[in-house]
């Protein structure tokens, strides 16, 4: 039986290249007591791939060079010798870019797919789907009624986002890149508006739909759309730091918030969300999206690659724009 799998080789200075991966293939050795043998298939592609390749530690180690690229996969397990999993159950859990895992357990979450696609539980049941309910719901604390705007909300997160926001009575703004992401937002995903960034003035289009201010604001990009964001604030808005993903390819010369004075007029508040904080409460946040997902409430969007020899080139597609829905690597 025969692991292949993706390595770093060098740490990316800027954007990420192909030369910054090697996929090696080698022999699956037999597990021992108290190990399980995954065969994985679906790993999940999100920008948060791009921080774990920096050497350091910030909420997380940096991937060691030489090591398998660090990612959310799901898969079977085929081998069992760890009582509390059973040969044939799936799983998810951070199992890296490979076809084979080998796990002693740790940190692996059993999933029930009798009534959900196994990727589903790498975006809108998993990581990104979790960062989306607890971002809006813990960090953005939404009222009936409140004005949200997301950008980057064509992405898993963003559209999760405006879609628990909606089923909590607000009204949502999200900003994308191109129209047809703009329709997938007013059409699939009930936003009330969408912005074209590329094309229309975010600042304009914002004090054309909340003329009174933005209560919640989900931030995924960073950068200028931070600044405009700022300047449109509500009196005691929320602005939810999730992601800046127009600056993580030179996060040496990270654009900082211009107008971050205006939480202070605005009596606001400004804070992060890290997914990892509430890992005890994601059982509970799964079983209702899960409802809500089987109740027509929320629309799930996914774009697929196949094939471990296309990482690189598919990775790359998140800090571009190319992917159109949650990015998943079959296997």
């Amino acid at each position: 039986m025969k692991n292949t799998k993706v390595i770093l080789v060098n740490r990316p200075k800027g954007e990420i290249e192909d030369s910054n991966f090697d996929i090696k293939t080698e022999e699956v050795p037999a597990i021992k007591d108290g190990e399980v043998l995954i065969q994985i298939h679906d790993i999940s592609l999100d920008p948060a791939i791009r921080g774990w390749m920096n050497e350091g530690t910030t909420y997380i180690k940096g991937i060691e060079i030489g090591a398998v690229i660090r990612t959310f996969s799901a898969g079977k397990i085929i081998k069992s010798k760890n009582e509390k999993f059973k040969e044939g159950s799936y799983v998810s859990g951070l199992l890296g870019a490979q076809s084979y895992c080998i796990s002693n357990g740790e940190g692996l979450s059993v999933l029930d797919v009798s009534s959900s696609k196994l990727s589903h539980h790498l975006g809108i049941l998993g990581m990104p789907g979790m960062t989306a309910y607890f971002g809006l719901l813990k960090s953005g604390e939404p009222v009936s009624g409140d004005v949200v705007y997301i950008s980057g909300a064509a992405g898993i997160v963003g559209s999760t986002v405006g879609q628990i926001a909606k089923i909590k009575g607000c009204t949502v703004i999200g900003s994308a890149g191109s129209d047809a992401k703009c329709k997938f937002l007013l059409e699939e995903c009930g936003f009330d508006y969408a912005i074209n960034y590329k094309t229309e003035d975010i600042d304009q289009q914002l004090k054309k739909y909340a003329p009174n201010g933005v209560h919640i604001y989900f931030d995924n990009v960073g950068g200028p759309t931070l600044d405009i964001a700022l300047l449109n604030l509500a009196r005691g808005a929320r602005v939810v730091i999730c992601g800046a993903i127009s600056q993580y390819n030179d996060m040496g010369n990270i654009y900082g918030p211009k107008n971050y004075m205006k939480i202070v007029t605005a009596r606001g508040k400004m804070n992060g969300i890290i997914v990892f904080d509430y890992v005890e409460q994601w059982p509970v946040a799964v079983k209702e999206i899960a409802q809500w997902i089987g109740s027509n409430k929320i629309s799930v969007k996914e774009h697929t690659i196949n094939g471990l020899n296309n990482f690189s080139s598919a990775l790359q597609m998140l800090y571009t724009g190319k992917n159109f829905g949650k990015l998943i690597l079959n296997v």
